[in-house]
Order: C-alpha cells, then sequence, then structure tokens
C-alpha cells in the first residue's frame, strides 16, 4: 500500500520519530516545496469514460486515432510481474527478432496498457487472462497504437481488464541493432589478423531497455525476468543469471536458457552475443566470478579477476548482505559509451576500464580499474538491491557507488589513496557547485534527455562528498551501521532522499548512546576530544533528519563559511560560495557540521552551524584557527583579518604542525576564494611558497595543479611574458624534485603519480635534461620496432616528445592501429594530440569521426584533448560548428559524451570575442530545437575565465617579477 505523504512511507512511528517528522515538516512550510515523489497522488488516471469523452485533449498517434496517455511517465493501474523475453540477433544482417510474455497486475479497472516502446517493428500483441492460460485458449488480439514522443505504445484490449486480476501480454517484434551504443547494438573489433568481427551487447540505463523490448521501462517497474537467447555455434551467450540449459535447433543454431533472475528494474536487464574468452575464479561465499574480452585481449584480464574477488568479498562483509546471484560477469565491451554499466550479474565495461597489461598500464591506470570495478560492485547493492523511486534521486545510486569505491579500494589494496581521492572528487566538484548555473543533488527530471544530463558529477562527486562528511560526523561505526539498515529494509525495492535519513537516523537512536547519550561509538571517545555540547542527543537526531540534509540536497550549491577571530571569539558567518560573481546571495542556508582545531590544541571541535551567524568561544588564545579538518566537510573557508596571514605564516615556520589534508584544503580555497574576489592572487601564491619544503606528494601535486593551471591560461592566450616568467618560476622552484625524478616505475604509488606529473610538466615546459631523456628512449623504442618496454609511468611522457617530430608522429599512429592495449592507446592518442601541426590534428579527427582507425567511443575524449592543445583549440571549436548534426547523430543530445564534446571545447576560452561566439552557436541550436545544461554552465565557465583574467592577469605578473 502506497502511503499519501511521502516522509510517512516505511517509517516506523517511535517517539523519536515523530520528533524528527514534526521538525521536518515544519521545515517544509517554512522553507522547502518537496518534489512530488508519491506515485499514487502524482498520477491521475484518467477513467476510460473520461478517455472517449475527451478523447479529442489526448495526442494522436501514428495511426491518426488518439492517444489514451498524455504524460511523460507510465501510469500505474498496470503492473508488470515477470517478464519471459526471447531473443535471436543475426549478426550477419545486424538485425534481431524477438517475442515476449508479460505477466501484468491490474490495480484498477482499464481498457489499455501502457508501454515504453522507441524504434520496434511490433507484428503481433495479444492478450491473455489466467483461464486463457489455465485452459489453453488463443489470446485476443490487441490494437497497437504508438506515441513515438513519449516512447510509448498503448495496448487497447477488447474487454475491460478487472482490478485485482493477472494477466498475461504476448509481443512480438523486430528491429535493427542499433548504430550507437544504447539499447541492443552492435559492436566491433579487429583480431591481430585484420579480421573485423561483430559482437551485440546491451547498454539501458537510464531510458534505453525500450530500445531492446516493449517494457515498463521505469525504475520503480520491478519485475523478474527470463531470458533466451538464440545464437550461432561459433558464440556465446550471456545474461544476468547463469546458462540452465542449451536447445540444439535444426540449421545449426542453439538456444541458450538462463536461470530466471531476481526482481529488478528494466535497465539492469542485459545480454550479449559474442565470441569472447574468460578467466574464472570464486569468492569466499561461492559466487563464481569471469572476466571476459576478446580473444586476443584474454591476457589482460587477471587483474581485474583478482580485484572482483577480493572487492565482492569486502561488501559482503561491509553491508552484512551477501551478493544475491550465483554468478557474476565482467566483460570488456570494444564499443562502450561510458565506462562501465552495473547490469545485475553481467557488468559491461569499456576497455580501459577493465583490462589491465602490465608492459602499458601505467600504476593510474591499474588505480582506474581498481576504482571502476569497485564501482560497479558496489552498485550491486546500492542501485540493484535497492534503486531509487526516480531519476531525480539517481544520486543515492552514484553518490553511494562513488563514495564506496573508495572506501573499498583502500581496504582491499595496497593504494591507500581513498582519503586524497575524497578531496580531489570534492574539489572537482566544487568547480560545477560554485557556479549560478548549478543544480541541486536531488533535481527534477522527466524526459530522457533531462534524465541522462542527471549523470554528472553534481549526482556523483557531490553526492559521495555528502555522504563523507556525513559519515565523519557520525563515525565510520554509526555511519555503516545506518547504510545496512537501508540496504536491509529496501532490499529488492526502491528508496527515496527520506528512506535514507531514516535509516541513518536509525542507527543513532536504537544505538548504545555512550558518554551521556552522544552518537559516537567508544573508539571515537578515546581518539578525538570532541565539544560536548555538539553532541547532544538532539542534535544527533538533527544531522540525520530531513530537516538538516535536505539543506544539502534540495537546493544548489557550496557555503562559503566566514570566520574572523577576535581574541577568544569565533564570528561565523555563511553565504553561498559563488566563483566569478562577486556578491552574496542571501536565499541560501545550510545546516554545516563543522569542525576546527587550532595552534593550541590538535582536538577536533565540531560545532552546527543553523544560522546565518553565530560565535564560538575557544578556552584559551591561539594564533591561528582552522576550519574544515582534512577538508571533510563539503564547505569553503575563508579567513578574515589577519587569519589568512597567520595560516601562512604557520606554513612557512613549520608546516607539519597543519594536517597534511589541512594543507591540501587552504590551497583549494586560497584559489577558489581568488576566482571570486574574496582573496587576492598575490596572497594565494604567497600560501605555496612553502611548497619547496613539501614532503606530502598529494599537497605538492595541488599547488603545482593550480600553477600549471595558469600557465595553460596564459600559453592559450599567447601572454608570452607571463608564460616564461611561470615557466621559469616553476624550474627554479621544483628543479629539485624534478631532479630527483627517475624514469622508472620505482617507488610508492604517491611517488610514481609525483614522477608522471613532473616529468610531465618538465617536458612540456621544454627542460632540456628532460627532452632528452625522453628523446633518447622513443628513439630506441622505435629503433626495437616498438618492443622495448619503457616503464609505464612515463610512457605517456615518452610518446608526447616522440610525437613532435613527422617521424615520430606517423609511427606512433601506425603502432596505435597494431596495439591491443587500450592503455597504451590512449597514451599514443594523446602524445598524437599534441602535434603543433593543424593537417595532424585534423587527420586525427578525420579518423575518430570514420571510427575505424580511431574509435567513435574516443571522439570526444580526442576533441577535448585537441581543444587544450594552443595550436588545436580553434581547430576543435570550429569542427564542432561545422559538423553538430553529425556529431549528434552519433552520440545524441544529453549523452555524456556530448555534453564532454560541448564543454571540452569551450570551457577553456577566456575572451570577450570567444564569449560571443558561444552564445551565439548556443543561441542557433536552441532555435534548433536542442537545448542542455551544459550550454549555461560553458558560458558562465568563460564569464568567469575573462573576470578572472581581467582582475588578476596583472597581479599575476607583478608576483612572477618579484619572485624569479
Amino acid at each position: 500500500m502506497l502511503e499519501s505523504c511521502p516522509a510517512l512511507h516505511g517509517v516506523a512511528f517511535t517517539l523519536s520519530h515523530l520528533l524528527i517528522f514534526h521538525a521536518f515538516c515544519t521545515k517544509l512550510v517554512l522553507t522547502i516545496i518537496l518534489p512530488k515523489m508519491c506515485i499514487c497522488s502524482y498520477f491521475s488516471t484518467p477513467s476510460i469514460d473520461q478517455f472517449n469523452k475527451d478523447a479529442g485533449t489526448f495526442p494522436v498517434a501514428t495511426n491518426g486515432q488518439p492517444f489514451p496517455w498524455h504524460e511523460l511517465r507510465l501510469p500505474t493501474v498496470v503492473t508488470p510481474l515477470h517478464y519471459d523475453l526471447f531473443v535471436h540477433p543475426n549478426l550477419t544482417s545486424l538485425d534481431f527478432v524477438a517475442s515476449e510474455k508479460i505477466e501484468v497486475l491490474v490495480r484498477d479497472a482499464t481498457q489499455f496498457i501502457i508501454l515504453h516502446s522507441t524504434d520496434l517493428e511490433i507484428t503481433n500483441a495479444t492478450l491473455q487472462s489466467e483461464e486463457d492460460v489455465r485452459y489453453r485458449k488463443p489470446g485476443k488480439k490487441l490494437t497497437v497504437l504508438s506515441y513515438p514522443a513519449h516512447q510509448q505504445i498503448a495496448l487497447l484490449v477488447p474487454e475491460k481488464l478487472m482490478a485485482d486480476l493477472r494477466y498475461y501480454v504476448t509481443i512480438d517484434f523486430q528491429a535493427k541493432l542499433a548504430d550507437g551504443f544504447e539499447g541492443f547494438y552492435k559492436s566491433t573489433y579487429r583480431t591481430l589478423g585484420g579480421e573485423t568481427r561483430i559482437i551485440a551487447v546491451t547498454d539501458f540505463e537510464p531510458t534505453q531497455a525500450r530500445m531492446a523490448f516493449p517494457c515498463f521501462d521505469e525504475p520503480l517497474f520491478k519485475a523478474s525476468f527470463s531470458i533466451k537467447i538464440r545464437r550461432e555455434s561459433r558464440h556465446i551467450a550471456l545474461s544476468n543469471m547463469p546458462k540452465v540449459k542449451t536447445i540444439e535447433l535444426e540449421g545449426g543454431l542453439l538456444e541458450d536458457h538462463f536461470e530466471t533472475t531476481v526482481k529488478m528494474s528494466t535497465y539492469l536487464v542485459a545480454y550479449i552475443v559474442c565470441d569472447f574468452n574468460s578467466v574464472s575464479g570464486t569468492s569466499s561465499s561461492g559466487v563464481k566470478v569471469s572476466v571476459y574480452a576478446s580473444p586476443d585481449k584474454w591476457s589482460q584480464t587477471h587483474y581485474a579477476l583478482e580485484a572482483s574477488l577480493k572487492l565482492l568479498d569486502f561488501y559482503e562483509n561491509y553491508f552484512d548482505i551477501n551478493y544475491p546471484l550465483p554468478k557474476l560477469d565482467l566483460v570488456a565491451i570494444p564499443d562502450f559509451e561510458s565506462g562501465a554499466m552495473e547490469n545485475w550479474g553481467l557488468i559491461t565495461y569499456r576497455e580501459t576500464s577493465l583490462l589491465f597489461d602490465p608492459k602499458t598500464s601505467s600504476v593510474s591506470d591499474k588505480l582506474w580499474v581498481t576504482k571502476v570495478v569497485a564501482h560497479e560492485l558496489a552498485h550491486q547493492w546500492f542501485g540493484n538491491l535497492v534503486t531509487m523511486e526516480w531519476w531525480n534521486d539517481i544520486w543515492l545510486n552514484e553518490g553511494f557507488a562513488t563514495y564506496m569505491e573508495l572506501i573499498s579500494a583502500n581496504a582491499t589494496h595496497a593504494f591507500k589513496v581513498s582519503d586524497n581521492f575524497f578531496l580531489d572528487l570534492c574539489f572537482e566538484v566544487i568547480k560545477r557547485d560554485s557556479l549560478n548555473s548549478s543544480r541541486p543533488i536531488s533535481n527534477q527530471a522527466e524526459t530522457p534527455t533531462q534524465i541522462r544530463e542527471m549523470f554528472d558529477t553534481v549526482s556523483y562527486n557531490k553526492g559521495a562528498c555528502i555522504l563523507n562528511m556525513l559519515k565523519d560526523f557520525l563515525s565510520e561505526e554509526k555511519f555503516q551501521k545506518g547504510i545496512i539498515n537501508y540496504l536491509k529494509k529496501f532490499s529488492y525495492g526502491n528508496a527515496k532522499n527520506d528512506d535514507l535519513w531514516s535509516s541513518l537516523s536509525n542507527s543513532c537512536l536504537e544505538g548504545d548512546f555512550t558518554s551521556g547519550g552522544f552518537c559516537y561509538s567508544d573508539s571515537k571517545t578515546t581518539s578525538n576530544t570532541v565539544s560536548i555540547d555538539t553532541y547532544r542527543l538532539e542534535e544527533i537526531w538533527y544531522i540525520t533528519s530531513p530537516r538538516m540534509m535536505t539543506t544539502w540536497t534540495l537546493q544548489k550549491g557550496i557555503p562559503l563559511v566566514v570566520v574572523k577571530q577576535e581574541g577568544r571569539s569565533l564570528r561565523l558567518q555563511q553565504e553561498r560560495f559563488l566563483s566569478g560573481i562577486f556578491k552574496e546571495d542571501p536565499e541560501y542556508l545550510w545546516h554545516i557540521p563543522l569542525t576546527y582545531s587550532t595552534s593550541s590544541s590538535n582536538a577536533i571541535h565540531r560545532h552546527i552551524l543553523k544560522s546565518k551567524t553565530d560565535t564560538l568561544d575557544l578556552p584559551v588564545k591561539t594564533s591561528w584557527v582552522k576550519f574544515n579538518v582534512d577538508s571533510n566537510g563539503y564547505y569553503i573557508v575563508h579567513y578574515e583579518g589577519h587569519g589568512w596571514d597567520q595560516l601562512i605564516t604557520q606554513l612557512n615556520q613549520n608546516h607539519t604542525l597543519l594536517r597534511p589534508k589541512d594543507r591540501i584544503g587552504l590551497i583549494h580555497d586560497a584559489f577558489q576564494l581568488v576566482s571570486a574576489g574574496r582573496l587576492t592572487l598575490d596572497k594565494a601564491l604567497d600560501l605555496t611558497r612553502y611548497l619547496q619544503h613539501e614532503t606530502n606528494i598529494p599537497a605538492l601535486l595541488k599547488g603545482l595543479e593550480y600553477l600549471e593551471t595558469f600557465y595553460h591560461m596564459m600559453d592559450r592566450r599567447n601572454i608570452s611574458d607571463v608564460t616564461e616568467n611561470l615557466k621559469h618560476y616553476f624550474l627554479r622552484y621544483f628543479k629539485p624534485v624534478i631532479d630527483t625524478q627517475s624514469w622508472s616505475d620505482e617507488g610508492s604509488v604517491w611517488d610514481r603519480m609525483l614522477r608522471s606529473v613532473l616529468l610531465k610538466l618538465a617536458c612540456y615546459l621544454n627542460h632540456a635534461p628532460c627532452i632528452r631523456k625522453a628523446t633518447q628512449l622513443f628513439s630506441q623504442w622505435m629503433e626495437s620496432g616498438g618492443k622495448l618496454n619503457i616503464p609505464t609511468d612515463v610512457l605517456k611522457i615518452v610518446y608526447s616528445v616522440g610525437a613532435q617530430t613527422t617521424a615520430g608522429w606517423n609511427y606512433l599512429l601506425k603502432q596505435y592501429e597494431l596495439s591491443v592495449s587500450g592503455a597504451e592507446k590512449n597514451k599514443i592518442l594523446y602524445a598524437l594530440s599534441t602535434s603543433k601541426h593543424e593537417e595532424k590534428l585534423m587527420k586525427l579527427i578525420e579518423l575518430g569521426m570514420e571510427g575505424k582507425v580511431i574509435k567513435t567511443q574516443d571522439l570526444a575524449a580526442l576533441l577535448h584533448a585537441i581543444a587544450r592543445n594552443p595550436e588545436g583549440q580553434q581547430l576543435a571549436w570550429n569542427f564542432v560548428r561545422e559538423n553538430w548534426t553529425e556529431l549528434l547523430k552519433k552520440f545524441g543530445l544529453g549523452s555524456f559524451p556530448m555534453r564532454m564534446i560541448i564543454s571540452g571545447t569551450t570551457a577553456h576560452f577566456s575572451s570577450k570575442d570567444e564569449l560571443q561566439e558561444v552564445k551565439l552557436f548556443f543561441e542557433f541550436l536552441k532555435a534548433q530545437g536542442s537545448h542542455l545544461d551544459v550550454f549555461q554552465i560553458v558560458l558562465e565557465t568563460i564569464s568567469k575565465n575573462i573576470k578572472w583574467l581581467e582582475k588578476n592577469l596583472p597581479t599575476l605578473r607583478t608576483w612572477l617579477l618579484a619572485s624569479i
């Protein structure tokens, strides 16, 4: 039964819950209007009489008849229980024939059934009642109406379907295998012998299952699936579940029957017909795990298997819930739009996200594979076992998977980099979230294009950062207990924002309140000194209540906390942080879980800032105070008065008195504040002077990142005096650490990452020793016929230097075509894109459009790389404008590649003329019916770049002259 108020759904009414609910509803009335989530009130299905009476008000089907449904969302009067699906793809004619029988439950009497269907030719549709099936009566033929604008079909039944009864809908259909990356599509690969082979693969998230079979293609309509696939003997078939049996048919065809799935959403259904090989292992709980790849790449599957087995064991223990399927397959797909897709039991990956070649894959490549595998395995619980009710809450899937990928990788592998990678995740999304064009984590999305745009850094990164902040405030133990509550309560069902907050709240309310009723474990009370008043029981109820958390999920942006120290008093003020806009927005208020430490004590103090202003009293006077300890909070801090000066002094005197992640946070916040006009550039640059003494590699890398960003901005604008002075500054202040780098794969993960970054920068700046060594290695590699094993961490650098000669560029392109390592191909393609010759860059783009030598899936990244090359930025931008229609055909509006192409070729612009060009192009696209949120993001970013240069270029020029 569905509750009428979403806040009450699934809540057990204890006194504590009533208190939370009262606070939440009060907040709703005062400040926030929640989007309608309750499906029973969201839809009002028209009655049959109403439809007959008001047919003129309804859409018109393709045959001219009235279509009996006018909403984008499906009605809920008919819900699916089970699909029997048969599919026969022909990999020669590149099409497929299929049929399905859907068992449905009718909740209210109706004379039509609405399903999703896109580009499918339906050849027959019939309906049987339970009695018809029992007595083997033939089905009654159904009239099929199509309304492509909503990707829907209507099945008109001859007699009214009665409430609370089950019926069986049988549909025969056929279609071409899709050309792109969605639905049921074809993918190709070349063997070492030069033969092109074709496979057929599915990719359904978020709204593309309807391209493969008519279905109730919304996450709320969960059902079970029994799948049969017909194939040739030279192929194998894979699906979500293990194969039960194979039947031999006439003509040499085989038909594989798979076990019935658990209850799941349509976007998680998957099947593949291919000729791949696999490597397998068994987890501690008995799950068979297999990794598949094309035959020539089978040797690159072993690391993914090793990682998967460790991660699966970790997740089963962490979530206290066994993986519910008997097998788990991971498949490397030659043509794949995104990084991976979490289909339940049959996870599909881009080859570079799954395969690892020890000879050409760097430590960064290995970390990437580990993180992507960890992300998709986390989805087997977050997303598959418990699914969001609607796409507005996709962050419940993606934010959790992003959070867990770092937690699990850190626990199961020797990388030990999760803490610092959380910082990178958060810093990346802050760039987006500090723009006025940002959006809330939970945001309205109705059309397929709007839904696709929800798959962005806000859902993934910000979602993970908010969860990490919550975990830090609650404690790891309580947070873990809360998410276990959440997963167990909503297993095989759907959930929304409030369900998560309720589960996390229960982890405190039902737990052991030691030390006077505070929500943390005994271990935490001994490790940190905590301000007792901030952990009163009522505040713990509060921090996990919708009243607090909706300030983070239902409003966009990131808070700025302004701190002014006056003796022993700290005056606090919060406002929305806007990058490039130098004014306060008074309409935003967050409830911020603050942490801080001081020069007089290493203790972590905590306080929830619930108002615009507040005051804290320190026990003793201190020379400095640092907020957002370890940068676990999702907010930026500005220190007014002498606050920044005191912190800079401490960094120069003894930077180790500040935690490493606090030093990273200070560097990040300082340069963000410069972009908002709250801090002068020379002050932020002064803060980085201590870096020549920094031994913490992540902190050193963060400082270098900002300085390098300034260099590339000046280089693209051809501001030669500043680029030369920045080059001299780099090579003077960082020469000692550059010169200590070896051209090897030795050292820790961080040692190896630093080596890659420093040597790449040094060679880009034409540092003579770097160029000599890279040239030497490249010449030796060419002379060996590409057989020499160059250390993987410097491989991209060596290729990039080698690509600057015509002979080297041509040889690299030849090797690109021959290589069977995706990791190596990525390095070569990047190197080729650094050429200073436009004709070479244009050749790469043409090859990407053709899709044979350079696969279409890599075109977006290629255009992005060329646009970052000063010699290629105008070329890439002109190409996008002139070939927009062709690009749209390849990727589709709202897809990640199209958004990447738009932002990648424009967001680095920093002149008024460029801004005007982009504005005019976007206005043209809008007039043609193409509109994306990324348009406004790009325009705002370019405007920010222009303002930054106008305000800060003279300061940068002066500071450099005084520093070299």
